[in-house]
């Protein structure tokens, strides 16, 4: 193989982190390999991104080891992950809790990502090194235990071995097996995805009569920041009434009657996602009212005051057209069985505190064309 190396340095140990760009460098030099190195200010990458130091420093490498891909055109990117770091990575999602594939341990394979050392363990790595006299360095932040990772390595993993000796072993060969099963399991949860998913959502009536309706609704909202403990409150929800809302660091997840809405966590704007066309006309006999939901005739000598346009607010009223006695919108909404976020999106047309139309619904009696009208208002969605 033709092989190119890549060297971080995080500047998290100060003059030990130049100690090991430098040994990386003279062992490069000397085994005639081309060298791509990185500085990264990894604390500020973790303060702006509101991430671990550990996750921060992952997304740095990740993303340069791609870049370095696309620009080098090799054609995979192999990463010094061994036995002992696949069983640690078993152990740590165990203890934090997670689901099947978090179990299978480190893939040898993901994309363009390959770990040609995962069938060796540390040991093994370092009696070969031994072997041929080749000097390495260690970094002393993996001998300290202030990270979960290295409480399991130096604390965890020793104690086992004193029940199971071949604990490594069996937990890489538990990881092996669980990835074999994994694969069915995630070929039947994508199944389940396209037979429960909608265009805005979940239908709750097609998730309930899944298999593992839980599980699913799980695989489904992990990838949206949901915990499993959030994800539990939602199931348990499925049977109660609509309304409640449930948000992760980017995502929102609403119980409607019968959909679970997902959406984006943006803030609501001011600005309409349409437009409104008006045009005033002389009403004449052979004027036909248009009766649809995108348009509204209103009589102009009543609107006394510019009109605006802005969303609906608790305790809006208006009159529905063909009715005589007021009724809160909120109501008209729920009777009409609107979903909460298309009650959210409701917009108003109004005429100073008067709602004149409930824009794509219906508009306010007191505002109608009637025999005496001589101007008229056409205000249309467009």
């Amino acid at each position: 193989f033709n092989c190119e190396a890549a060297h971080c340095n995080f500047r998290l140990r100060e003059k030990e982190s130049d100690r090991d760009e430098d040994f990386v460098k003279d062992l490069c030099n000397a085994l005639c390999v081309p060298l791509h190195i990185a500085h990264f200010e990894t604390k500020h990458h973790a303060r702006e991104k509101q991430i671990s130091i550990e996750m921060a420093a992952r997304e740095l490498r990740y993303n340069w080891f791609a870049e370095i891909k696309e620009t080098a055109g090799v054609s995979a990117i192999a990463i010094a992950h061994h036995k002992d770091d696949s069983a640690e990575t078993i152990l740590l999602n165990l203890i934090r809790g997670t689901g099947i594939n978090g179990l299978c341990g480190i893939r040898p394979k993901n994309g363009d990502i390959i770990r040609p050392l995962l069938c060796v363990s540390r040991k093994e790595i370092t009696e070969y090194l031994h072997r041929i006299k080749q000097e390495y360095i260690t970094d002393s932040t993996n001998l300290q235990d202030d990270y979960t990772r290295n409480k399991i390595r130096l604390h965890l993993l020793p104690l086992m071995e004193k029940i199971n000796p071949s604990v490594r072993e069996a937990l890489a060969s538990t990881g092996k097996h669980l990835s074999q099963a994994a694969c069915i399991y995630n070929k039947s949860m994508e199944e389940g995805k396209k037979r429960v998913s909608v265009k805005d959502g979940i239908r709750i009536g097609n998730l309930l009569r899944e298999p593992s309706p839980c599980a699913l609704l799980f695989e489904i909202l992990h990838p949206l920041g949901f915990n499993p403990s959030q994800t539990e409150d939602i199931f348990r929800s499925l049977e109660g009434q609509p309304g409640k809302q449930f948000t992760s660091k980017e995502w929102r997840v609403i119980k409607d009657r019968e959909l679970l809405y997902i959406e984006k966590s943006e803030e609501r704007g001011d600005i309409p996602p349409f437009k409104l066309a008006m045009e005033e006309r002389i009403v004449s006999s052979g004027f036909i009212i248009p009766h649809d939901k995108c348009s509204a005739c209103l009589d102009a000598d009543k609107l006394s005051q510019p009109l605006t346009i802005r969303r609906c607010r608790q305790g809006d009223t208006f009159v529905p057209f063909g009715m005589k006695g007021t009724k809160r919108v909120s109501d008209y909404m729920t009777d009409k069985k609107f979903s909460l976020r298309q009650k959210e999106q409701q917009w108003v047309l109004c005429n100073g505190e008067d709602i004149v139309w409930l824009i794509g619904e219906r508009m306010d009696n007191r505002y109608r064309v009637v025999d005496t009208t001589r101007r008229m208002l056409l205000v249309s969605l467009s």
